[in-house]
């Protein structure tokens, strides 16, 4: 299958819950300023991973642009998906930015990002994967205790597509178990490894009281680039609204930890205010 022919296949396995009815696609993201305030139900959509099977794949070949995410509406069938709002709202913060970080945590890289984070009083996402969460609770424990939300990876990073649904759901079942055992609380967001979403996914994720999130700035730190590239990246990227895709496991992440101890003080004195989204509790 060529690139072109995976790309249609991914999207038309999309185009059934998007036909459900979406909020739009980029331009109806809106981010919401974590704290103070409410919390707020958001949902994004498609993110990434690094690597599928084992076997790097180029960017393209797996990842979408963001879009609308999906939910289930209320007074409807939990497995009818709906999503009549923005997937993310901006608070009156204009310059508020979300950074994410995926496949940990590993106690290698985990703790540098921590600190770096508390260094400067940010809050971050941490989309963890069951199988690395169950051997480091500690860190999940940290997290909680330094403000930082904890998002659904599923267990072992497999390819979703792929999976029977009751695959799906023991993936992010027991993932959710470990989190809330760990940091106190269930989450409130997934993000599907590889950015390999179909309606089975969103479904399981909806049933389980998730909302999907995505990414709008791709680090590219799974391919090593180097730690003056992905922070190049970054502060090129940098925009209100913006959710950046990182990672703290999942390979060598020692680029990422020195990238963000560049990146984040350049944000942070450019205006930008990084925050972390809230769900609406209905």
């Amino acid at each position: 299958m060529n690139k072109d022919q995976f790309l249609s296949r991914r999207r038309a396995l999309l185009a059934g819950a998007a036909a459900l009815g979406a909020a739009g696609a980029a331009g109806a993201v809106q981010l919401l300023g974590a704290e103070p305030g409410p919390p707020v139900r958001s949902s994004a959509a498609p993110a990434a991973g690094a690597q599928a099977n084992g076997a790097v794949r180029r960017p393209s070949a797996y990842r979408l642009q963001p879009i609308a995410g999906y939910g289930p509406a209320r007074g409807t069938p939990a497995r009818t998906l709906v999503r009549r709002e923005p997937f993310l709202r901006l608070s009156d913060r204009e310059r508020s930015m979300v950074l994410s970080f995926d496949d940990g945590p590993d106690p290698r890289y985990t703790p540098g990002i921590l600190r770096t984070l508390k260094a400067h009083d940010v809050r971050a996402m941490f989309f963890v994967c069951g199988e690395m969460a169950a051997d480091h609770k500690d860190l999940l424990r940290r997290m909680s205790d330094e403000g930082h939300v904890v998002g659904n990876h599923t267990w072992s990073h497999p390819l979703m597509t792929k999976l029977s649904r009751s695959a799906i759901r023991s993936q992010m079942e027991r993932t959710c178990d470990v989190i809330e055992e760990a940091y106190g609380e269930r989450p409130g967001w997934f993000r599907a490894p590889y950015g390999a979403w179909n309606r089975a996914v969103f479904e399981v994720g909806a049933d389980l009281g998730m909302e999907p999130l995505a990414w709008t700035v791709d680090t590219l730190d799974w391919k090593t680039p180097g730690a003056g590239y992905i922070e190049r990246r970054v502060v090129k990227g940098a925009g209100p609204g913006v959710v950046v895709l990182a990672h703290d496991a999942g390979g060598n992440r020692s680029q990422s930890v020195r990238a963000l101890r560049d990146y984040l003080p350049r944000l942070l004195d450019s205006g930008y205010h990084i925050t972390v989204p809230r769900r609406q509790i209905s």
